[in-house]
Formats: structure tokens, C-alpha cells, sequence
């Protein structure tokens, strides 16, 4: 582990461009340098979310013949929302923490729970985020924290599965009771959807009983996890009513100390992690798409009634929730115009 705290080294920039990183599998050249050991912080079990860092903990052992270990500690090491502060003190060099843990300690992360945000694409969501996180208020706030984020920990977006009549219009959703929660919450609070603050393990019975009428998880994994699909009628395909962010974090000591041929590795690195993490979660669609389809009912919107979710009450709440809430510690405007312009920008619209 990384206890030292080096003194007088100023926080490096690092700078990184998506177009001109390599992608997974790509490189195979070794990288000579010290013995160097990593611990990285995570919690519950090795799974979709986890298959990119698992893959870069291989690579960097491959490509280094061993000499840069790169463990993943799932549960072992800290309580997944103290994880940030075991990261401030260099109780180890790695982590990952959810935005929702501390949004008033991690504010400009909060970003990715507004809802309706143009980002639902993988490659959008990924190029976005990633150029994101370099924005130079965001490198400040993690960096008051001896922290620097190396990537997003890209969750799909939510999608609603729930029983009796499906959902269609925007007013459809008006005293429905909802199991939602972060911006999906606030979204469907704007619809007059009544918020039901359900554990997930008891969703599938809550559901069955009609205690609630609909449940968000991320799509489709996390609804298959749970057997929702195996209660419900209907199923959103396209809603997007948004997602959460559960970045990988650096402790900025550790990251300082490496030798620049390690950071260049992890740089280089970075895109091959996304895509193995994109590749699990569009696998676990593969196998749970065809049980929504075979027993449930697809809702699915159109672009213009997209469009509308997104005026009514994505917009608004980008307001209230983002840029009014924070503008005192950020320059939030600033962020969400930035934001919005990287989406357009993946999406080929600059």
C-alpha cells in the first residue's frame, strides 16, 4: 500500500485524448520499471461493472512482467462510501465511489444523475465522460481530495419495468408508484409519480403484490438480477430517465510517484477497459433482452416525444438540481455546457 505523503509536488495535469488512445487487445509491448503495488478498494462481487478492471489489472501485470501488481479488493479494505476518504489519506492508491455516496462532497460528478441527459449512447456516454472528468473544475474538486479521477465507471442507463397498463405519454406516469431513486427520482417526482424507497432485494415481491407499480434498475442487467422480469407486464426500452456515475479514482500521492512509462501504461490503457466493461454489459443484453421481449410488453418513444421528456423535465431539473444547486462551489453552467457539447460532438453534431 501507498502510506507516504510526498511534499511539495504539485498535482500533474494529465492530459488524454480519446481519439488517439489505443483500443483493447492493440498493444502488446512490454514496459520495463520498479516493483510497484497497487491496491484497489471496490465492493460486492466481481461482475459486469468490474470486467474492465479486471482486465487492466491482467494487462498491467502482463505488460509489465509482473512488476506492477494491481490488486482488486472487492469489500476487504473499506466501506464503499468511505472509500473516498481512504483514498484522501493514501489508505490505498485505487478506488471507485458513486456520485449518489456524497453529492455535496463530489458535486460536479453529480452531473451524470440528471435525467434525460443526451448521453444514453455507450460510445456518447463513454467519449463525454471521459472528456469530462479532464475538465479543469473537475480536476480541482477531486485534487482538494488527493484524488484524481482516471475514468468513468460508465452505468447503463435506468429503464422501468412494472405492471398493469404501460406507460406512454408523460402524464401516464402520474400516480403511478415508483420504485426509483438519485435523478430518475426527481424526474418521475416532476411526472406525479408517488417515490417508493424500496430495498432491491424486495422489489420482486413488492411488484407481484402491487405495492408498486414500476421499478428502475440499470438496464437489463440489474432487472434480471432481480427476477423483475419474471412479475412485470411491460417493459420501457428507449426511456432513459437517466443513470449514476461510479467513477475510478486515484490517490494523487501514489499516481505522482509512479514513473511516467506506468502512467503512460494506464493511459494507454484507459479505452480498453471501457470497451471490456461495455462488452459485458451488452452480453448480459443478449441473454436478458429476449426474456423481456418473449413474456413483457416494449414500450418504446419516439425522437420527438423524447424530445418533450427532455424539455418538461430534463431541462428544468438540469437547473434546479445542477446548476442552481452547486453554482456556489462550481462553475456549473460552464460544466453543463461542456457536457452537452462533448455528447454532440461523439454523436458526430460538431
Amino acid at each position: 500500500m501507498f502510506h507516504k505523503v510526498l511534499t511539495g509536488v504539485a498535482v500533474a495535469a494529465v492530459a488524454f485524448v480519446y481519439g488517439g488512445t489505443a483500443s483493447a487487445g492493440s498493444h502488446s509491448k512490454m514496459v520495463d520499471g520498479p516493483e510497484v503495488t497497487w491496491n484497489h478498494s471496490l465492493w460486492g462481487k466481481p461482475r459486469a461493472f468490474t470486467k474492465g478492471l479486471e482486465w487492466l489489472s491482467e494487462q498491467l501485470a502482463e505488460r509489465t512482467g509482473g512488476k506492477f501488481k494491481y490488486n482488486l479488493n472487492y469489500g476487504g479494505l473499506s466501506k464503499p462510501k468511505e472509500n473516498l476518504d481512504g483514498i484522501e489519506i493514501g489508505a490505498f492508491e485505487a478506488a471507485n465511489f458513486c456520485n449518489f455516496y456524497s453529492p455535496d462532497r463530489t458535486p460536479a460528478s453529480m452531473i451524470f444523475s440528471l435525467p434525460f441527459l443526451p448521453i444514453g449512447d455507450w460510445k456518447v456516454r463513454i467519449e463525454a465522460s471521459d472528456a469530462y472528468y479532464q475538465h479543469p473544475a473537475v480536476k480541482k474538486e477531486m485534487a482538494g481530495m488527493n484524488a484524481m479521477i482516471y475514468m468513468a465507471g460508465v452505468l447503463p442507463q435506468y429503464e422501468f419495468l412494472g405492471r398493469g397498463k404501460p406507460p406512454r405519454k408523460l402524464e401516464d406516469w402520474n400516480g403511478l408508484k415508483v420504485r426509483a431513486g438519485g435523478g430518475v427520482a426527481d424526474a418521475m417526482s416532476k411526472l406525479g409519480a408517488t417515490l417508493q424507497t424500496v430495498p432491491a432485494t424486495e422489489v420482486y415481491t413488492l411488484l407481484e403484490r402491487g405495492t408498486v407499480d414500476a421499478v428502475s434498475f440499470p438496464y437489463t442487467y440489474a432487472h434480471a438480477a432481480y427476477k423483475v422480469h419474471e412479475v412485470a407486464d411491460w417493459y420501457t426500452a428507449n426511456f432513459q430517465p437517466g443513470t449514476a456515475d461510479c467513477p475510478t479514482v486515484f490517490n494523487l500521492d501514489a499516481w505522482n510517484a509512479l514513473p511516467q512509462q506506468y502512467k503512460d501504461l494506464l493511459m494507454e490503457l484507459k479505452m480498453g477497459v471501457y470497451e471490456k466493461q461495455k462488452e459485458a454489459y451488452l452480453a448480459a443484453d443478449e441473454v436478458n433482452l429476449p426474456l423481456f421481449k418473449e413474456k413483457l410488453e416494449e414500450v418504446r418513444f419516439t425522437e420527438d416525444e423524447l424530445a418533450e421528456f427532455q424539455a418538461q423535465v430534463g431541462k428544468p431539473l438540469w437547473k434546479e438540481s445542477f446548476v442552481d444547486r452547486y453554482a456556489d462551489r462550481l462553475p456549473t453552467q460552464e460544466l453543463l455546457d461542456f457536457l452537452l457539447a462533448e455528447a454532440a460532438k461523439a454523436r458526430g453534431g460538431s
